[in-house]
């Protein structure tokens, strides 16, 4: 292996190159440095939320608890009641960064996320269905918000096609179907049983409370599943972020690389939404900023994905702490985070114009 820094329009590039040429990368360093940056501050915050609580717990006991022998009693509180909820705010949180950097790229719009779009309005509809027609289960829902967030992209697409799929048509036909949709789950929630009723209704603020290992292995299982495709499919997203001329002439088919990364987006926010219920403004939000952190041309998928567990890591500490020992559904934080970046985003794309 042999490595080479090199100057590419004022930014420090690692180039990588392994057997002899033939395979090589480009590192960029200060994304690496963010990225590093991030992944700290996310280990501190996953400390701190492993110790918090009722019963107080020190860092290093915290720490010896993950990695060697704290005692029994302190084991059970660390490994069992609070890792469980602390990995997967990091996984989940990771999935929803990665989809709205996918989505944010193919529309080339930072409006362009997946609650926005509307396909986490559909996934949440396909699992109110499961949950007050056939009883739910964690499985039927988790297939029924997939359906459902499927079902909808597809709606979308099919609507915003016209000689291929344009972002701004995207957005603007993915706002009036989540409205649409939107609609539908108040009417599903209103016609349901009082206690079915209160039930979904706190699930669909999206929630990690109560959740246990029993939840964090199919989450696992499913993101294995999904990031080989992620990683095969990242470099032809960059190409169609030049448009589909230049990636059709570097080789690359758009239309069908374009619905297959947005099968994959709606994937990831649909696992989100069966485990946790629909989490707005995590997809809307990490992508942009750690681009700005980045400085870098165009959004990317893992800088995306540590941004989004950082987010909502810190946003279930929130949830957790604030109201303590009442805690609040996280989805509630990052609405009203997400609301003012929200504002603030439209402020800035107004100017554009």
């Amino acid at each position: 292996m042999t490595t080479e820094t090199e100057v590419d329009f004022g930014r420090r590039v690692r180039i990588i190159r392994l057997a002899g040429d033939k395979l090589s990368g480009r590192v960029d360093i200060r994304t690496v440095v963010v990225c590093c940056l991030l992944a700290l501050v996310s280990l501190a915050v996953a400390v701190l939320a492993l110790g918090t609580g009722d019963y107080y717990i020190a860092p290093g006991e915290v720490l010896a608890a993950v990695f060697s022998d704290a005692g029994r009693f302190t084991e059970l509180i660390v490994m069992e009641w609070r890792f469980p909820r602390v990995a997967l705010a990091l996984l989940l949180g990771g999935a929803l960064g990665v989809s709205g950097a996918i989505f944010q790229s193919l529309t080339r719009n930072p409006l362009g996320s997946p609650d926005i779009i509307g396909f986490d309005t559909g996934s949440y509809t396909g699992a109110l269905i499961v949950i007050l027609a056939l009883g739910g289960g964690y499985y039927p829902t988790g297939v029924g918000a997939f359906v459902g967030g499927i079902s909808t992209a597809a709606v979308v697409y099919v609507l915003a096609f016209k000689r291929g799929v344009q972002g701004f048509r995207l957005i603007i036909v993915g706002i009036a179907i989540s409205a649409i949709l939107a609609s539908v789950n108040t009417w599903l929630i209103v016609k349901a049983d009082l206690s079915d009723a209160l039930a979904a209704a706190v699930w669909g603020a999206g929630t990690l409370n109560g959740l246990s290992w029993g939840q964090v292995r199919p989450v696992v299982i499913v993101l294995i599943v999904l990031t080989p495709l992620l990683a095969i499919f990242a470099g032809r997203l960059r190409m169609l972020e030049m448009g589909d001329d230049a990636a059709k002439a570097l080789g690359i088919r758009a239309e069908p690389t374009r619905l297959i990364l947005i099968v994959l987006g709606v994937a990831l926010t649909a696992l989100v939404t069966a485990v946790a219920g629909p989490i707005s403004f995590i997809s809307l939000a990490a992508p942009q900023l750690v681009r700005r952190l980045t400085k870098t041309a165009g959004v990317a998928l893992i800088p995306s994905a540590v941004m989004g567990a950082l987010l909502l890591l810190v946003s279930d500490y929130a949830a957790q702490r604030i109201f303590a020992p009442t805690q609040l559904p996280v989805g509630v934080v990052t609405v009203s985070i997400g609301g003012a970046y929200f504002v603030w985003l439209l402020a800035r794309e107004g100017r554009k114009q």
